[in-house]
């Protein structure tokens, strides 16, 4: 408003000010909230694609709302628009795709919130691992709103727990392929008995056979001994080559005492090599688990063998004792205790820390290996003093394999 002259305004000019500026204040705050939801959006957009995280939303009969993150995942093109509930569908992997549809339907069936991973497939063939959230909204008369959620692209962490698994299978088979080696020399007077004694029992079966009168009988008892000697030498020649193997994480049903008989046989060469008796008290009847059994060979076989280190040089008995049973909560528990040096007393309790040892040619991996096998078995791996004088590592194992969505 312009005048001329001075003047006072009126109670028009005061109001009509009074208007100009409100509707100015309302213009002003527009702008500004205008521009701090553009910031918020580009900060949330910028979030997810640091992340790898896209949202999405959709109702009962298509989709509603995705944000540019999960465009960019799931490879549609945002000009094209919303894709339509099939498109997803197709894109997710063959083996997940009736799998994850079920999943949904019933979790919205049921009202509840899910989570769960699967593989989808690119239109250029790319396999990309999702992990997938949703929630359910419900008005107040039950009726399904609209579901909200999110998908994660964790196709980097895949990779990374695949080239994690890959090396720990490295490492433990060098730790196999160590342990076998300090193994050598009793390890081929264990094959070369059998072997010898079969070549004893083949020159008395011949000559029983090449008498005058050939006395049948002997013969044969000669000849059954042949090949109970031979056999049991393909055994332990069969066990050695198993642990010699590549780790291909195959797990089937495996009966843990008889993995503890053949650990026993691999090592008594070595144990009587240092005057080490064994004994065992192996519950009966105890369930088959699920399990490799390759990698339960090694667990046992790195505490047997630290039992026979640590017996080694100590006066008196020297008696290596493996028990199995069952624990609570279904689980299978076995020990294996010595009557050696014990545990260290300043450092019992990084015994399983990477690259820690008290032997002066040790590398530090067997007890780490064996703790992170068991617990990739879905058990536990401890140790404590046996008594006055030695010390028992007891590891338990689940009996029931738990399905995970």
């Amino acid at each position: 408003m312009y005048y001329r002259e001075p003047r006072t305004p009126s109670k028009r000019d005061q109001a009509i000010i009074a208007q100009i500026t409100h509707v100015a204040g309302v213009a002003i705050q527009r702008k500004l909230a205008e521009d701090a939801l553009r910031r918020s959006e580009a900060y949330l957009a910028e979030t997810q694609r640091l992340s790898h995280t896209g949202s999405w939303a959709f109702n009962a009969t298509s989709a509603l709302y995705w944000s540019e993150e999960n465009f960019r995942i799931w490879g549609f093109d945002p000009q094209q628009g919303l894709p339509d509930r099939a498109s997803v569908l197709q894109r997710v992997h063959t083996e997940d795709r009736g799998r994850v549809f079920e999943y949904v339907q019933n979790a919205v069936r049921d009202g509840r919130d899910y989570a769960l991973e699967f593989r989808i497939v690119l239109p250029d063939g790319a396999v990309r691992y999702i992990h997938g959230l949703g929630h359910p909204a419900f008005s107040a008369s039950g009726e399904l709103v609209e579901v909200v959620g999110t998908n994660v692209d964790v196709t980097e962490r895949k990779r990374a727990e695949e080239a994690l698994r890959q090396a720990q299978a490295d490492i433990a088979r060098v730790n196999r392929l160590t342990t076998m080696g300090e193994l050598t020399a009793s390890l081929a007077h264990e094959v070369n008995q059998p072997i010898t004694a079969a070549g004893t029992d083949a020159r008395t079966c011949l000559r029983w056979l090449t008498r005058d009168q050939p006395d049948l009988e002997e013969a044969r008892e000669a000849a059954s001994r042949v090949v109970k000697d031979t056999t049991r030498a393909a055994e332990i020649i069969s066990r050695i080559r198993l642990l010699f193997k590549k780790d291909t994480s195959r797990r089937e049903l495996v009966d843990i005492n008889e993995i503890i008989q053949e650990m026993i046989v691999l090592l008594r060469g070595e144990a009587t090599r240092y005057s080490i008796s064994f004994r065992t008290d192996l519950t009966a009847d105890l369930p088959q688990i699920m399990a490799d059994g390759v990698q339960l060979q090694q667990v046992l076989m790195n505490l047997m063998m630290n039992g026979i280190d640590a017996m080694k040089d100590v006066d008196g008995t020297r008696e290596l004792t493996i028990n199995s049973g069952r624990s609570e909560n279904e689980q299978l528990l076995v020990s294996v205790s010595d009557t050696g040096v014990g545990l260290p007393s300043q450092h019992s309790d990084q015994i399983f820390n990477a690259f820690f040892t008290t032997k002066p040619n040790g590398t530090g991996m067997g007890l780490s290996i064996s703790r992170s096998i068991i617990e990739a078995h879905g058990g536990r791996l401890w140790a404590s003093a046996n008594g006055s004088r030695g010390a028992i590592f007891h590891l338990t194992l689940p009996t029931k394999v738990e399905e995970h969505a």
